[in-house]
């Protein structure tokens, strides 16, 4: 049975409520003791299921050389998910545009919303995915430093995809196939004050990785709506915000899940990039090491509890920063916990709205 459409009702800046859209976004994590192959046949199951929730979108990461992450090239994956799915959007989390030519992604993504027209997005980050060891494998031509060209990148990409190079300009002469009305929705992604002032002045769809650095959260999101300049891409300021997320039925077991993300942060800051180690082992090994170090920033990296904890949480979150949308990302070593948080978020979710429909009716 489809649930309605998965949101958060929060409150905050906006008076009266604002509903917020929930989407996911998925790193293809892979459990210790599995394999790469079985967490990808995870992320196809993941993606049917959340669809069935109501949840808005779909995003697949780029992360290249781990063990820890399987995704390495989420168009094919894509293009997978796409076939197993009808309604929920699609798309990248992103692709690493500064690795390739933004003619051969115009391609890829014009192909993919051919196959999955008007459910196609196209986030983009700027970010390498990696070490530079992975970065520098990735070049074509190491004979030099690259450039960084990444503003000159992002213009090319959204003429290719728009047809609007201007006449004197040689692309224009190119047709990006395969050619169809509409056009993949482009993100802007990143964790950065750069990334907020990039989608502003291109007047692009923000996602802020809070999740990855949570740090500059709210001076990003506040500079981009500031600075947002219009465009064919966005009238106005639309803004989300990927954080992690972990619901269980009681706070002992959410607590209990959660060391697997805690141990996976602490490792990742020494160049550990190990699958997700299961959360028994994972406490020890916290144990061992002492005192997690306190997490910068106003909010965490990731909310866990009961949904209802969690739910409300996240209301308080996507209120003070006014946001559209909240992606949640969430990684635990056991996939059935997995599927089942985001069940018991969508479910929170679903509750909450109902209760302020029937006060709205109320009064």
């Amino acid at each position: 049975m489809v649930m309605n459409e998965a949101v958060i009702v929060a409150g905050g800046k906006v008076a009266g409520g604002k509903r917020v859209l929930l989407s996911v976004l998925d790193q293809s994590p892979v459990p210790e003791g599995s394999t790469p192959a079985q967490a990808l046949a995870n992320s196809i199951d993941l993606a049917k299921h959340v669809e069935r929730l109501g949840y808005h979108r779909y995003w697949m990461s780029e992360h290249h050389a781990m063990d820890l992450l399987a995704c390495t090239a989420p168009e094919v994956l894509l293009a997978r998910i796409g076939a197993e799915t009808s309604r929920i959007r699609i798309g990248s989390g992103g692709i690493m545009l500064p690795h390739y030519s933004a003619y051969k992604v115009a391609e890829v993504f014009r192909t993919l919303y051919a196959l999955y027209p008007g459910r196609v997005d196209l986030g983009i980050g700027r970010a390498p995915g990696g070490g530079p060891l992975e970065a520098n494998a990735l070049r074509k031509d190491r004979r030099q430093r690259p450039l960084d060209d990444f503003e000159d990148q992002i213009a090319e990409l959204l003429s290719f995809l728009n047809r609007d190079f201007p006449a004197e300009h040689p692309f224009s002469q190119l047709t990006v196939s395969p050619y169809m009305p509409g056009v993949p929705e482009v993100w802007m992604l990143g964790s950065s004050m750069w990334s907020a002032e990039a989608a502003a002045q291109f007047g692009l769809p923000y996602a802020f990785a809070h999740f990855f650095s949570p740090v500059h959260t709210r001076a990003a999101i506040e500079h981009y709506t500031e600075s947002f300049r219009a465009s064919q891409h966005a009238a106005k300021p639309r803004k989300s915000v990927a954080v992690g997320v972990l619901c269980a039925a009681t706070e002992q077991e959410a607590e209990l899940l959660m060391a697997s993300p805690r141990l996976l942060t602490r490792r990742i800051r020494s160049g550990d990039r190990r699958p997700v180690p299961r959360p028994e082992e994972a406490l020890r090994e916290l144990q061992r090491q002492g005192p997690v170090p306190m997490e910068e920033g106003e909010w965490p990296r990731y909310f866990y509890g009961t949904p209802e904890r969690v739910h409300e949480q996240l209301a308080a979150f996507a209120g003070a920063l006014d946001l559209d949308e909240v992606i949640a990302v969430t990684i635990v070593h056991d996939h059935a916990a997995r599927v089942r948080s985001y069940d018991l978020l969508a479910g929170a979710a679903d509750a909450s709205r109902s209760d302020v429909s029937r006060l709205a009716t109320a009064r």
